[in-house]
């Protein structure tokens, strides 16, 4: 009879050897089991991966990228719109900007997953994914061709970006033969620009909707100011003059661009008095001029220097916007197109040497330098003063016209130096009527600046004027 012990021994090692057997058997099973879904997964990702919180386990390469296609089709459609100084300057496309999702390399990096060249990590990853022990997360980036928008900023540098220029100022026999106010330059903040771009960008990802950038700049300050270039206290801009010239005959351009050059460089001490017969000098053949339509005895006729009340007139303009003293103007007696181009009736100044001046005096706190500009493109004369602002204001009320009459008939006068059948005009109508307009120049420092007038014209009604052929 066998022992009790040795029965209880052998029961043991049955058991083991079960447990063992069993054991056996359930690894060879489960090896089986992973290796078959290893197999099944030769060419595709392991489960429990995902990309953007999107599972891809089990997919192919192709069947991810896929997957992901239509949001990255939409991308191209999103715009940024680039807006500088509150205006919208372009407007850049995803499709423009090379957007894209990095989706091949995400999804390539996702199926190295269980492909590890390291044995026991790679192992790892096959049995926690398969037994979905483990997850693995990716996350795709958006990318966008930077060249694209390099290019892109080099047109806006190109566009906005300028250099600041030094003042100019150079003084000869008694004109300033050159001369330039200084410039502020502009500089763009290219580097901001293409941080903010590629901030919106990244949270198109989030947050795929049209968004907008501000194209910001910086100021470049010249070297040389206008108040260091010269000894005279001019330093800045203080008051412009505008006509406009539209329709006048080659004759009359010719003749106000002359006139409109005397002025040019001249540099009015403090104190001063602006004397336009005085800078304008002789008007006739002798000295370049033209003979274009003027105003005389009572008739528009052809005579030297026609037009060069355009010069006067905006000499005048310049006075009134400068806040000077006008000394001495007069009226035109008649209407006069021209000076209504731009201007209500009664801003303008007829001269007539030597009776007929318009003076200006210089008040301000230093001299007063004059630049003209004739823009042929536009039509439009200028008169800019240079000098000194203080703490001037100007008032000048807008024009009112009243007693309005309109031209008589117009006349017919025989004219035997022309042929039968030929009326040639040579005088033009135009509407009568007054005007007038207040101008009040105040000071809050210094009471010896103020200045108050009211201008008034009187344009008697003009009649038109025909000459009749009777020569045979």
């Amino acid at each position: 009879m066998i022992p009790k012990t040795i029965r209880q021994e052998v029961v043991v090692l049955y058991g083991l050897i079960f447990l063992i057997a069993l054991f056996l058997v359930s690894a060879v099973s489960f090896a089986g089991y992973i290796f078959k879904e290893d197999k099944k997964l030769a060419n595709r990702l392991y489960p429990e991966v995902y990309i953007d919180k999107v599972p891809v386990g089990r997919k192919t390469q192709e069947e991810a990228e896929k997957q992901f296609s239509k949001k990255a089709d939409e991308l191209h459609k999103l715009t940024i719109t680039v807006l500088y100084k509150d205006a919208p300057v372009a407007t850049l496309s995803g499709k423009q900007l090379g957007v894209r999702r990095n989706i091949p390399e995400t999804v390539d990096r996702a199926y190295q997953i269980g492909r590890t060249p390291d044995f026991f990590s790679r192992i790892s990853q096959k049995v926690g994914t398969i037994l979905g022990k483990q997850r693995f997360d990716f996350a795709t980036q958006l990318t966008f061709e930077k060249s694209t928008l390099s290019s892109f900023i080099s047109k806006q540098e190109k566009k906005y970006n300028k250099l600041p220029k030094d003042a100019l100022f150079q003084f000869e026999n008694n004109r300033v033969v050159a001369f330039q106010p200084e410039e502020d330059g502009t500089k763009i903040n290219s580097d901001k620009l293409i941080q903010d771009i590629e901030t919106k960008i990244i949270f198109w990802k989030k947050n795929p909707k049209n968004e907008a950038v501000t194209l910001t700049d910086q100021v470049l300050k010249p070297e040389v100011t206008l108040a260091e270039s010269n000894d005279f206290g001019i330093e800045e801009l203080i008051g412009v003059g505008k006509s406009n010239y539209a329709g006048s005959i080659p004759e009359r351009v010719h003749n106000l661009s002359l006139a409109a050059s005397r002025f040019n460089g001249v540099l009015v001490p403090k104190d001063g008095v602006i004397s336009f017969n005085d800078i304008v000098g002789d008007i006739s053949a002798a000295t370049g001029y033209k003979q274009a339509y003027v105003i005389k005895a009572g008739k528009t006729v052809l005579g030297d220097g026609g037009g060069v009340c355009q010069i006067s007139t905006t000499l005048f303009r310049a006075g009134l916007n400068s806040g000077l003293p006008i000394i001495e103007r007069t009226a035109h007696a008649y209407r006069v197109g021209y000076y209504e181009n731009d201007s209500k009736p009664g801003f303008d100044a007829t001269i007539y040497g030597p009776t007929v001046d318009l003076k200006i005096k210089n008040n301000s706190p230093g001299s007063i330098l004059i630049q003209t500009e004739v823009d042929h493109a536009t039509g439009n004369v200028f008169f800019r003063f240079y000098g000194k602002k203080d703490d001037r204001q100007v008032y000048v009320s807008p024009g009112v016209l009243t007693d309005v009459s309109p031209p008589p008939e117009p006349k017919y006068e025989d004219d035997p130096t022309l042929k039968k059948g030929i009326v040639k005009q040579v005088d033009f109508a135009a509407w009568g009527g007054k005007a007038n307009f207040s101008y009040k120049v105040t000071s809050p420092s210094n009471s010896e600046l103020n200045f108050e007038k009211v201008f008034y014209s009187n344009f008697r009604p003009w009649q038109a004027v025909y000459m009749v052929g009777k020569a045979d």
